[in-house]
């Protein structure tokens, strides 16, 4: 049983990372392909639609940082919280990304139609990626409380 709990706990110390760019994955390549779109689409504003897919990329960094902030010896005391905050951050960070991709896609083929809304059609982007954030300070913050 123990060596399960400590298994929980690496899988914990290292989800966020993997969650987090798994997640940017998907999104960057949702937000990619519409980017691709509508550069085919378009005759100017390329380097935006470009520049606003690699938005998900973010929670990557996030759960890099998460990562090196739950470093600690994995033991049968600290596995369950490393495990807890590690993959319940980490799917945070995933599950923004991809909604982030879908965001960024959705403000591209606004834009392609009316590039003049671009800066308020990222908005809900902007938003998603808030909630990334909260999930990345939490798990800052509560990773104190585990033992060392």
């Amino acid at each position: 049983m123990d060596n399960l709990i400590i298994a929980l706990g690496w899988a914990g110390l290292y989800g966020p990372m993997a969650l987090g760019a798994i997640g940017s994955i998907i999104g960057c390549a949702i937000a990619g392909q519409a980017a691709c779109g509508a550069l085919l689409e378009t005759e100017s504003g390329h380097g935006r639609y470009i520049g606003l897919s690699a938005m998900p990329s973010s929670q990557t960094i996030y759960g890099i940082v998460v990562m090196f902030a739950l470093q600690r010896p994995v033991t049968v005391a600290s596995a369950p919280g490393l495990a807890a905050v590690g993959l319940l951050a980490g799917t945070a960070l995933l599950w923004s990304a991809v909604r982030q991709g879908e965001c960024v896609a959705s403000a591209i083929n606004t834009a392609k139609a009316k590039p003049e809304v671009l800066g308020l059609s990222i908005a809900p982007a902007a938003i998603v990626e808030g909630f990334g954030v909260f999930a990345f300070i939490f798990a800052l913050v509560i990773s104190a409380g585990i033992p060392r």
